[in-house]
């Protein structure tokens, strides 16, 4: 068993040769993995702006979010799809005259809202669902290896321009 670096000098020439070792065993030795709080942070975070939006997402079924981006005028449709006791499901989609915005597709998602966790992660973007926490590239589905974390960070992203961006149509107000 090698012993602790303690000087920088030493410090250094380990980082250089565990790089050296991991250009020479290619790019399989660095494996990708997922950084659990940070991610579980997203995740929370976007239970709050999901609330912050939909603030009575428990005891409505739908809310609609009018947004303005580039001179162009979209509607955001929140429509909860399955309600429990601690979780809800929620189908966000979002829909554009497209004068001003380049979208490929409308983007679609599904988001498990867990309640008792004060959590909110997306199990299904563009009708792809179930994604696992990290994936060997290539695969057959061609996904990222963070992927989850991805499309999780993309929901945050959107709920914060619907927060900036947004006028609702229902009881909340930006």
């Amino acid at each position: 068993m090698d012993k602790r670096p303690e000087t920088d000098v030493e410090i250094l020439s380990r980082a250089k040769m565990m790089t050296q070792k991991e250009i020479a065993l290619g790019a399989k030795a660095r494996r990708y993995t997922v950084d659990l709080p940070a991610h579980m942070a997203e995740c929370d975070a976007n239970y709050v702006r999901l609330l912050r939006i939909f603030p009575d997402l428990r005891q409505k079924d739908e809310q609609r979010i009018n947004l303005s981006l580039s001179g162009s005028e979209g509607v955001v449709v929140f429509e909860v799809l399955e309600k429990g006791r601690y979780t809800t499901l929620l189908k966000i989609e979002f829909s554009s005259d497209l004068s001003g915005l380049a979208l490929a597709a409308t983007p679609e998602m599904m988001v498990r809202v867990y309640h008792d966790a004060r959590s909110a992660e997306v199990v299904s973007y563009q009708s792809q669902n179930r994604f696992h926490g990290v994936y060997e590239y290539p695969n057959t589905r061609m996904r990222q290896r963070d992927e989850k974390v991805q499309v999780n960070r993309l929901l945050s992203e959107f709920l914060s321009v619907c927060l900036a961006h947004g006028a609702s149509t229902g009881v909340i107000g930006f």
